[in-house]
């Protein structure tokens, strides 16, 4: 490994980079098939850009990190300065008010994340052989930039476990929180998946998707070229749907389907209920190289447990068809556990500038991560699935 400095640099435009050497930092893995999640890669990262879903006026401004060592591109991040808390998902709005309460400013800050995406995965994305080196290496960078710039803080979220470890080594603050996710072991089927459930369990869940398949039309699984143009435009009105019920403003753009379909649409399962030759309901899922990441959901007709069967009936489905080890489920939601989707921990990784403020925070941490610990083993006791299987998943 060479002994040449590392430079960091923050760039403004994701276009500002090249696409080859972001991937083989962002997803090397994908050289002999997918990454094992495609919101990191240069692609993903451009149509969020591109489609104005982050930029000016957003309170996502880009400012992604590259390190590199002579010529060779070793790591990179992606980087934003936040005007707001929103699209998180790992929330700290208690933080902030309790920031400014004090007479602080806590915005803008830094947050190292995938814009509206709660799906764990590598946020220092470092070449092979480089780990250790390059995230240190974007730590420092990030931090140093927060405190050039008097920011009040600096977060990674939904980083790997291995991640929030190394980042608490180095003197970040670990963080937990908790998500439903759905493991595949190592079922033929989804028969042989509701074998594993108490009897109960297994009974109502064959009563919903029984209630849902009746609604009145079909239940269609879409990905790559099947996806057409057309199916963007219905999936736009769902969505505008659901981001207006829950978060007042839808945060992706229309335009942002349009560049999904260009360049994404590989990356997509798309599951749509269709009756009377046009879609009702429907569910976005991204596929990743184990894991299926259940996104985003709407319908413009309510049809009794469809968005069960839509959400996660049918991404277990895809699941065991096609070998993936799990489903993830994103954010909030105790009805999963229902549906064969257990508690597990997600994890993140944040920097105060202000030592008091570091300190009151750590405290909080430490409370907050025995609550959550304890939340994790009473859910997960809470499942659907028989005893034995259940000390399984214990």
């Amino acid at each position: 490994m060479s002994d040449a400095p590392i430079e960091i640099t923050a760039h403004p435009t994701i276009n500002a980079i090249d696409a080859t050497e972001w991937d083989a930092c962002a997803c090397p893995e994908a050289a002999d098939g997918r990454p094992d999640d495609p919101f990191t890669t240069h692609r993903f990262l451009k149509a969020l850009e591109d489609s104005g879903s982050v930029g000016t006026g957003t309170g996502w401004q880009p400012r992604y990190l590259t390190a590199k060592q002579g010529d060779m591109m070793i790591a990179v991040a992606p980087l934003y300065a936040k005007g707001h808390s929103q699209g998180e998902y790992i929330f700290d709005h208690n933080w902030a008010h309790a920031y400014e309460n004090a007479g602080g400013r806590y915005y803008p800050k830094l947050q190292i994340a995938v814009p509206f995406t709660p799906a764990t995965g590598r946020r220092f994305l470092t070449k092979p052989g480089f780990e250790a080196a390059g995230m240190s290496a974007l730590i420092q960078g990030a931090v140093q930039i927060a405190a050039d710039n008097k920011l009040s803080s600096l977060h990674a979220t939904f980083c790997t476990e291995a991640e929030a470890i190394a980042g608490a080594e180095m003197g970040l603050l670990a963080r937990i929180g908790q998500q439903f996710h759905w493991v595949n072991d190592g079922y033929a089927d989804f028969d042989a998946f509701l074998g594993s459930l108490s009897s109960r369990k297994r009974k109502n869940m064959r009563k919903e998707r029984k209630t849902a398949n009746d609604f009145g039309g079909e239940i269609v699984a879409l990905t790559g070229d099947q996806i057409k143009p057309e199916h963007w435009d219905a999936f736009w009105v769902f969505y505008q749907d659901t981001g207006n019920r829950k978060w007042g403003t839808p945060y992706l753009t229309r335009a942002f389907f349009d560049y999904a379909q260009e360049t994404l649409r590989d990356d997509m399962l798309m599951v749509l209920a269709m009756r009377d030759g046009r879609p009702v309901a429907g569910a976005l899922n991204f596929i990743g190289r184990d894991t299926l990441f259940g996104r985003y959901w709407g319908c413009i007709e309510h049809h009794d447990c469809l968005h069960f069967e839509v959400c996660y009936y049918r991404a277990i489905d895809y699941a065991i068809q096609h070998g993936l080890g799990k489903v993830e489920a994103g954010a909030q939601g105790e009805h999963k556990l229902a549906r064969g989707y257990l508690p597990v921990a997600t994890h993140s990784l944040h920097w105060f500038g202000d030592a008091g403020f570091k300190d009151a925070v750590a405290r909080y941490l430490e409370a907050e991560r025995e609550a959550i610990d304890h939340e994790i083993e009473v859910l997960t006791s809470y499942g659907p699935f028989r005893r034995s299987n259940m000390e399984d998943h214990q």
